[in-house]
């Protein structure tokens, strides 16, 4: 009966985790579905800031304010200041999605002298402060922001703060460390420059702009500049984070996919399991009942 019992136990706290684990796939594709909608969505938008930017770069005067573009040569590699914003998950059970991102942060790391993150995500932040707090990396404590539900507010805030630091030197080179969602089953990590901006992706052949002979820029091409560019660097990390979101949810219901059919496994195992004691000891309580008649007979 005690092993019955552990079997049933068993069976009951299996069963008990296969719900859990099912209504997490359910929620994980909601949202999944909302997110992909926001990406659809802010795809034009996007597009059309690339387009005005071209535009603004084919057309704009030779005194146009590029400090975004300044690369700072005149910095040695070994001493220049590198930050990447690392978008990790709040939450675990998603697979392998925040050991990627974490596994490509410090490969990138260990390349770069002067390494500053930005963490966004419970999942990252704990993991790196607890390396800063061991003295081994520069994460900015004051840096916290949530990939959940990604919003172009939050994405401007994270734009403007970098771009300040960017103008003050704080930082030479700024890398956003995200997980880019391939297709609807297959994601993985990926890097992208945010600063400096490479004019070379906006404006690569001479085709793809319409050129005019006069373009006039209100109220100054410099102010116009200053106006699109974080806007465009909004965008970037928008999508960053939406794709990020976009691949967590989907990590989440794979991971939960596969642990409701492992349970399930599980139980089918189990259930064999507790019919075979079961047929045990019914057959053990006959052989007693038989051999108890046949004592009192004799």
């Amino acid at each position: 009966m005690g092993n019955m019992r552990e079997i049933r136990d068993r069976i009951k706290s299996i069963n008990d985790i296969m719900k859990i684990t099912n209504a997490m796939y359910l929620i994980s594709s909601s949202k999944l579905k909302k997110a992909k909608k926001d990406l659809a969505a802010t795809q034009p938008y996007f597009n059309k800031l690339v387009y005005a930017m071209r535009s603004i770069l084919s057309r704009a005067p030779e005194d146009i304010d590029m400090r975004y573009f300044d690369r700072r040569e005149h910095i040695a590699p070994e001493d220049r200041k590198v930050g990447y914003i690392v978008i990790t998950a709040d939450k675990g059970m998603c697979g392998s999605y925040n050991h990627n991102i974490i596994k490509m942060t410090e490969e990138r790391m260990a390349s770069s002298k002067h390494s500053s993150l930005y963490i966004m995500g419970n999942v990252g932040r704990m993991y790196f402060q607890r390396k800063a707090r061991a003295g081994e990396l520069d994460v900015d404590p004051e840096f916290v922001y949530t990939p959940q539900n990604p919003t172009l507010y939050r994405a401007r805030r994270i734009a403007e703060q970098m771009l300040k630091a960017f103008d003050e030197e704080k930082l030479d080179d700024l890398y956003i460390i995200f997980t880019d969602m391939v297709s609807s089953i297959a994601y993985e990590p990926k890097i992208l420059q945010l600063l400096p901006l490479d004019a070379e992706h906006f404006v690569q052949t001479e085709g793809e702009v319409v050129r005019h002979h006069e373009a006039e820029f209100l109220p100054t091409p410099n102010i116009v500049m200053e106006h699109l560019t974080p806007n465009f660097m909004k965008g970037l990390i928008y999508g960053a984070m939406v794709e990020s979101f976009c691949s967590e949810q989907q990590a989440r219901m794979s991971a939960m996919d596969s642990a409701t059919t492992s349970a399930k496994d599980m139980l089918q195992a189990l259930s064999l399991q507790y019919n075979r004691a079961r047929q045990a000891e019914i057959t053990q309580e006959i052989t007693e009942v038989v051999s108890g008649a046949g004592s009192a007979e004799l």
